[in-house]
């Protein structure tokens, strides 16, 4: 990509609210996939996170849920921890997803029944068993989670589901709201390659919502979900009781 160099700061860039940056690089890639995208399927709804949905969006059956760079803030900084998130939606539910992370060499692709791959290896995910010891990308450890192990932590979420799926990790949980652009498709490709995705509720994620927000995230090795949602699920809801 011409506007990305590694290690060079991107200089056309500004925030759309304190602390969630956007570049022109995301506008510019969001209109190509818009055109794109749309004369590929025009019957499709479109959901991004950096232009208009189209009109009975979330009536529609077919929808693009897609997020032109996820991880602007690794993208304007010079890093490669960032991706362009395509998915398509079907009656609810990612049908079709694809990570391109053009600045770490690689292609992730899933469709329903047929796994999940990056660069023609097929994916599948680790069987580690405990929440200590767990491969988390993560800042910092503190509180109840200072026995995971940390890895390296791309800025994007997607990058971040995409390693669960590639046995580079076990486990990332989030209890940041946010938009359904953020893990449409790495959803798809952590579950084909076998991992759990839900909220951070524990609930199944639904996709084009006429409301398109997810209550945080759970995306892990099936034999930590449900202990990795014991650790997540009291937070969560404390934080949505003191949101109320």
């Amino acid at each position: 990509m011409a506007h990305w160099a590694p290690g060079r700061a991107y200089g056309n860039q500004w925030e759309k609210t304190p602390g969630e940056p956007v570049s022109d690089a995301d506008l510019l890639v969001d209109a190509l996939l818009r055109e794109e995208l749309g004369a590929l399927l025009p019957e499709a709804g479109w959901l991004s996170e950096e232009s208009a949905e189209t009109p009975g969006r979330s009536a529609a059956r077919l929808a693009w849920v897609v997020d032109p760079i996820d991880g602007t803030r690794d993208f304007v900084r010079g890093r490669p921890g960032w991706a362009i998130s395509i998915a398509l939606v079907e009656d609810g539910a990612v049908v079709a997803g694809v990570l391109a992370a053009p600045a770490r060499g690689e292609r992730w692709w899933a469709a329903r029944g047929g796994g999940a791959w990056r660069n023609g290896a097929r994916l599948e995910v680790g069987s580690h068993a405990t929440l200590s010891g767990a491969r988390v990308p993560i800042d910092n450890l503190r509180g109840i989670d200072v026995d995971y192990t940390v890895v390296d932590k791309p800025n994007s979420i997607a990058l971040r589901m995409a390693m669960v799926a590639a046995d580079e990790a076990d486990l990332v949980a989030g209890l940041r709201r946010g938009g359904e652009w953020d893990i449409a498709a790495a959803s798809l490709i952590a579950q084909e390659a076998g991992a759990r995705v839900t909220d951070a509720l524990g609930e199944t994620v639904r996709f084009n919502k006429p409301d398109p927000s997810v209550i945080g995230l759970l995306c892990a090795v099936p034999a930590l979900h449900d202990a990795g949602l014991g650790r997540l699920r009291s937070r969560a809801l404390r934080l949505l009781g003191e949101a109320g």
